[in-house]
């Protein structure tokens, strides 16, 4: 398989997070915050981490033939690693399911083992800037490992569409939320959220968010939402999804992600930004 267009470039933005007791998304994403420094970051939800010990990431394995990286389907290589929680930075709100940790030091674990990856970080330029409008109602497409179900011989995810449930402009009830209609299960925790449009002369692509909680209808009529669940076994529950999923902004990752570079060093503290503004 050689990835050309952007729809096949999505498919390996993503990477299935297994710990001991759960099974997430993580989605790749890469940020630039400086003119000669960029990275790639693991996103996920705080919840599909939560008092992990190890981490389980596994990547499709590169060539470089013809002096293209592309992906050499059918290969995959494993990686078990220790982590703790002050592995990942998480969203300053506590209402807000967003953990993010460095996937560099990955990668390199994989070079210095003689390994080459292969994989594709959302640039965090795709996030859309206050001047782009976007209309009531638009369809997303969503990419993750729902009910743990994968193309388990080519390591590729499950790709699926819905529509924007609310605006997502809006902040659903005062939050940095939106709603999408769309069948979201187990698994779903930490996927990217996409509006895709391809056109005839050029394409519409924005990355929207990370998919984090969905919402339940209880046996007494009671509807709420919580986190989409991490554990895919067969569980007897008195709840039905209504076919709602919350998705968290994607600013919201940025700002998590530059949470990290400030502690790092790497950008000015919000106080020496106010200093040399005065």
């Amino acid at each position: 398989m050689k990835v050309k267009t952007l729809a096949e470039q999505l498919l390996f933005s993503t990477l299935r997070i297994e710990t001991q007791a759960t099974l997430g998304t993580g989605t790749i994403v890469n940020h630039k915050w400086s003119d000669d420094r960029e990275g790639p970051f693991l996103v996920t939800n705080k919840h599909v981490i939560e008092g992990a010990a190890k981490i389980k990431l596994t990547f499709t394995l590169r060539t470089d033939a013809e002096g293209e990286a592309q992906p050499v389907l059918g290969t995959s290589h494993t990686l078990t690693f220790d982590t703790s929680p002050s592995d990942w930075t998480k969203h300053a709100s506590s209402a807000v399911d967003i953990a993010i940790a460095p996937l560099a030091p990955v990668i390199e674990n994989y070079r210095r083992r003689g390994i080459d990856v292969f994989y594709k970080g959302v640039p965090t330029a795709f996030v859309p800037g206050k001047d782009i409008e976007f209309d009531a109602v638009e369809e997303v497409l969503f990419i993750g490992y729902p009910s743990g179900i994968y193309d388990k011989a080519n390591n590729l995810p499950i790709s699926r569409k819905g529509i924007t449930a609310t605006p997502c402009r809006v902040d659903y009830e005062s939050n940095p939320v939106f709603l999408i209609d769309a069948s979201v299960f187990p698994g779903s925790s930490g996927s990217p959220v996409f509006l895709y449009n391809p056109a005839l002369g050029g394409q519409r692509f924005f990355w929207l968010g990370i998919l984090g909680s969905v919402y339940y209808r209880q046996d007494d009529g009671v509807v709420r939402f919580e986190e989409i669940p991490t554990d895919i076994r067969p569980v007897i529950k008195t709840t039905q999804m209504v076919d709602l999923g919350v998705v968290y902004k994607a600013h919201t990752v940025v700002d998590t992600i530059e949470d990290l570079l400030r502690q790092r060093g790497e950008l000015p503290t919000e106080a020496s930004e106010v200093e040399a503004a005065s």
